[in-house]
């Protein structure tokens, strides 16, 4: 039974609460206050010290919300537990503020709170600069599209490994949409062969000194390799995509650095085995953040990828599919790339060439997630998919909710 219209309305962010509150008319001072107030997180701490989880769980408590600890921590029978703070983001903004006259390090605490609550907040529009090229963030989901010149890539190899083939190609892409083109070298399908710099590079140049003066959207080169990517950013490519996060070739942080070159960070590692799934992806990726901050990289110039296909069965890549949002906690950029994998084809029981509607529903789910870049081959089919799901989530959200 509906009394006086009674219905659930969804709000995930303090901006969609902000609006909401004020179609109900609310003066101006009491939605500062209470936008805060409708929407719940769920925040977690790893391996925390008992006498910090004691006093997370009292503030916590003292506010209005809760947290949720091993149950030996009562008892004092752990060193450390990992922590679940449940509260609405009115109650967390007051906990970081608390705590940040706490001892025991839980100054950091609250600082880093504050830091995770602004980060998952929808990000404002802003202009990303790669080396003399533009990317506007934040407006829409842009679209990068794949060329690789290699002749083993796993959907497209030998396809374009001529250089008029390869422009042509390109130049097809940035027709089709596409707002960036990231070219590759070398095939990074599981199981490839590795090549020397010195192929991967002879591959490369041709290519990209001409597409230099064809098109006009910024280029990425694909190489966890960093000479290959100091010859490429000296050339003048625009940013970098290292499939190993900085973590491969240690020189691949400075040389990015150098050249003050933005650059994707991806997740990878060997074999499939993880202590906490998403918590081991983070954790990769925040040190990988640091390796680029340490050679003076910040903001937006480091742009984080989960790495759908890399070091994940099936069944991982589709739950890191499934938390795409929680990508946002670390308050950078971030770039999905799923395009024809074998998530999709393992999953619909496809082969690489039939796996366009596959790759459609991850970049509409993408869109949904709010990632800033979503990478494919097929450029016009996924540039139209993702600009109907942005007009829903990104430019419509929050404004009729009288309408709802």
């Amino acid at each position: 039974m509906q009394v006086y219209g009674m219905r659930w309305i969804g709000i995930d962010s303090v901006i969609e609460a902000k609006m909401a509150l004020t179609q109900i008319g609310s003066d101006p001072g009491g939605i500062a206050h209470m936008a805060g107030k409708g929407l719940g997180r769920a925040i977690k701490l790893e391996q925390v010290p008992l006498r910090v989880a004691h006093i997370l769980k009292q503030e916590m408590l003292s506010v209005g919300g809760d947290a949720a600890v091993h149950r030996d921590v009562i008892t004092n029978n752990v060193e450390a537990t990992d922590v679940m703070l449940l509260g609405t983001v009115r109650q967390l903004e007051r906990l970081a503020s608390k705590v940040l006259a706490q001892p025991f390090g839980l100054k950091k605490v609250g600082h880093a709170l504050k830091q995770l609550l602004s980060a998952i907040e929808p990000a404002k529009t802003r202009i990303l600069d790669c080396r003399g090229k533009q990317l506007e963030l934040g407006k829409r989901t842009l679209v990068m599209g794949i060329l690789n010149v290699t002749p083993d890539s796993f959907s497209d190899g030998g396809k374009y490994i001529g250089v008029e083939d390869a422009v042509s190609q390109a130049e097809r892409l940035v027709e089709e949409g596409a707002d960036i083109l990231d070219i590759g070298g070398e095939s990074t399908r599981p199981n490839h062969s590795e090549v020397s710099a010195e192929e991967e590079w002879g591959r490369l140049e041709p290519v990209l000194k001409m597409l230099l003066y064809k098109i006009s959207v910024p280029i990425s080169i694909d190489t966890y390799k960093a000479s290959v990517a100091a010859k490429a950013l000296e050339a003048g490519a625009h940013l970098i995509n290292d499939v190993w996060g900085l973590q491969k070739d240690r020189d691949m942080a400075r040389v990015v650095g150098e050249y003050k070159a933005p650059v994707i960070v991806m997740h990878n590692q060997k074999g499939t085995d993880y202590h906490h799934l998403m918590g081991d992806i983070l954790g990769f990726l925040q040190r990988s953040i640091e390796l680029a901050e340490a050679q003076g990289l910040t903001g937006d110039q480091i742009i984080i990828d989960p790495g759908i296909g890399f070091g994940k069965t099936t069944e991982q890549n589709l739950e890191v599919m499934a938390r795409l949002a929680e990508f946002k906690s670390l308050g950078h950029p971030v770039l999905l790339g799923t395009s024809r994998k074998s998530m999709i084809g393992n999953t619909l029981n496809l082969p690489v060439d039939e796996r366009l509607e596959g790759t459609l529903a991850t970049s509409v789910l993408g869109v949904a997630a709010q990632v800033d870049i979503i990478r494919v081959h097929d450029v016009k089919a996924n540039y139209r998919a993702i600009k109907m799901a942005d007009a829903i989530v990104r430019e419509k959200r929050g404004i009729h909710y009288d309408g709802a």
